[in-house]
């Protein structure tokens, strides 16, 4: 059982040509992710590092046998690429671009529905299994195994830095990352923390999720529900940043596009108390999410945190 990609994951790039998804390509085949085709109008047979390049999904996906894609094309090109990549029966589209307009994100994931695809991001870093050396996304750039080691904890995160954070904690206290999603921070996203549970939930790599919220949009109390539920029962720890913000006048962005507090929902205390709640951990910083992990995985108290300062408050 995996969690949205393995070894067996056929990926294709919509956009490889460009600056960054060249880069990216380079290290998701350094990492071992099979990257199997790229996609750039007016751009067939050339190459990048060596992976071929096609003017169209439907010459990618008929040579290759293709099934996933990274979308890595300007905010107004993201509509043209996903519709083209639904219809060649991608059934996982990882968005990497940033600020898709609204609109076109809904229509989006109104045709992934339809399609029984799923979609990640927009605005994501991508998705990793690091027991099968795959990876889609610049999630953990050029040496993802620094931050991600393969373990037992999966990682569900608004902000891709803090992808990378919690892995780096799993690491210190040795337990290691079964999947880590960055599940984007636009506004409109495919899969939310919640749909993703029971995924983890089924897979018996996973002992327990880090979730990472931030404020803004109702996720971390779909979380709760997913929890009262019994869609989800293993451990969670969560982590909740941007406490400050609920001083500041609403509408106010906190990063993310989707991170700010509108009509009075979204502050990071009332999705904090509630799961807190259904028994999520709550971890105010590194040292908490540190002891937390090592009780709770290992069952034993961690010593080993220095302490740098940082704290998400």
């Amino acid at each position: 059982m995996s969690v949205l990609i393995d070894e067996t994951t056929r990926i294709v790039i919509q956009g490889i040509t460009g600056r960054e998804a060249s880069m990216v390509a380079q290290h998701m085949l350094a990492y071992g992710s099979h990257l199997v085709a790229g996609v750039t109008p007016g751009r067939s047979g050339g190459d990048v590092s060596g992976v071929p390049v096609y003017d169209t999904m439907e010459e990618a996906v008929e040579r290759h046998a293709a099934n996933a894609t990274l979308i890595s094309v300007p905010p107004a090109a993201v509509l043209d690429a996903a519709l083209e990549a639904l219809s060649h029966e991608m059934r996982l589209l990882v968005i990497a671009t940033e600020g898709v307009p609204r609109h076109d994100a809904m229509l989006i994931l109104e045709k992934a529905r339809t399609a029984a695809a799923r979609v990640i991001g927009p605005n994501s870093v991508g998705v990793i299994n690091p027991a099968a050396r795959a990876k889609i996304g610049a999630i953990g750039g050029e040496d993802p195994a620094r931050a991600f080691p393969p373990g037992r904890i999966g990682i569900i995160s608004r902000s891709g830095g803090m992808t990378s954070e919690i892995g780096l904690m799993t690491r210190r206290v040795g337990l290691g990352v079964s999947t880590a999603v960055s599940v984007g921070g636009d506004a409109l996203i495919g899969t939310s923390p919640a749909q993703l549970l029971p995924l983890f939930q089924r897979d018996q790599a996973t002992e327990g999720v880090v979730l990472f919220g931030e404020p803004g949009t109702s996720f971390e109390e779909d979380v709760a529900d997913a929890i009262r539920q019994l869609r989800f029962t293993k451990p969670l720890i969560a982590m909740v940043a941007g406490r400050f913000s609920e001083t500041l006048p609403e509408g106010t962005a906190f990063g993310h596009a989707a991170a700010m507090i509108e009509r009075g929902a979204g502050r990071p205390s009332a999705k904090i108390e509630q799961l807190r709640e259904v028994g999520a951990l709550i971890a105010d910083d590194m040292e908490d999410l540190l002891q937390y992990l090592s009780m709770v995985f290992k069952n034993q108290p961690y010593h080993g945190f220095a302490g740098d300062g940082f704290h998400l408050n």
